[in-house]
């Protein structure tokens, strides 16, 4: 089978909701044992998700479940770095909480699960896909602190990628545009109460493909830098943004 994850062992850290709820129940059906680290828990029938309560922004947390992950198996395959927040401002509206807020999950979350997993790499080889954004390849409106930590998720690949070649752990990045998830329902919901549809509408147009991308799109491109037909692949970031960054003139 192309694109198979038999018998390989995947943390998918925000793997309950989106994106990485998306990752998490395609790789899974490829054939990977797939631990969802999240802080919300939604409980999935399937026997190759196990969900795992974390807050990737502690580090005691993240190398305490990690570990306990790593006894059970001979190695750790796979680590998607997906969990994230969001968060809309200037560098004059945003707060030193809300900045703090973003560094704590968007960038120590990244750090902290990368520094937990990669000695269980180091032997046996491994892969490392971090979803970084557009927003640290392009200026976008009210997204000061957003498009800092995603700006460093970029950096932080680029290193971690350089770093292990000779461990033949790969470290790769996925820049997604806007992509319809929950998130985006509930932020329509909240901020715009009676013109969703309109928002929405207004949102997925800038996109020059004229919509937002699924979470299953972005999955089927992590799926495939994951797999063994990606085994050449490292250092590189990915955009899946509907032409936004090349085609938005």
């Amino acid at each position: 089978m192309i694109f198979s994850l038999e018998n390989k062992i995947a943390i998918v850290t925000g793997g309950c909701s989106g994106i990485g709820k998306a990752i998490s129940e395609l790789f899974a059906q490829q054939g990977a044992l797939v631990y969802q680290l999240d802080i919300n828990n939604e409980p999935d029938s399937d026997q190759k998700l196990i969900y795992q309560k974390c807050d990737v922004s502690y580090q005691a947390e993240v190398k305490k479940v990690i570990s306990e992950i790593a006894k059970k198996h001979a190695a750790i395959n796979i680590l998607v770095n997906n969990a994230g927040v969001s968060h809309i401002g200037t560098v004059e509206t945003t707060t030193e909480e809300d900045f703090e807020r973003l560094l704590k999950v968007n960038v120590n979350g990244v750090y902290n699960c990368i520094q937990a997993t990669v000695p269980y790499m180091k032997e046996k080889g491994g892969v490392i896909l971090n979803l970084a954004s557009i927003a640290s390849l392009v200026g976008l409106p009210e997204r000061f602190a957003y498009s800092m930590t995603k700006g460093a998720v970029a950096g932080i690949t680029l290193s971690v990628a350089k770093d292990y070649l000779n461990y033949n752990i790969r470290c790769n990045s996925i820049s997604p545009a806007r992509v319809h998830t929950p998130f985006v329902d509930n932020y329509l919901r909240k901020t715009y109460p009676g013109k969703e549809k309109e928002m929405f509408d207004k949102l997925s147009k800038t996109q020059p493909i004229g919509r937002m991308a699924t979470a299953e799109e972005v999955a089927s491109l992590a799926l495939y830098l994951c797999s063994d037909e990606a085994s050449f692949i490292t250092g590189n970031d990915y955009p899946i943004d509907g032409g936004f960054v090349k085609l938005n003139n």
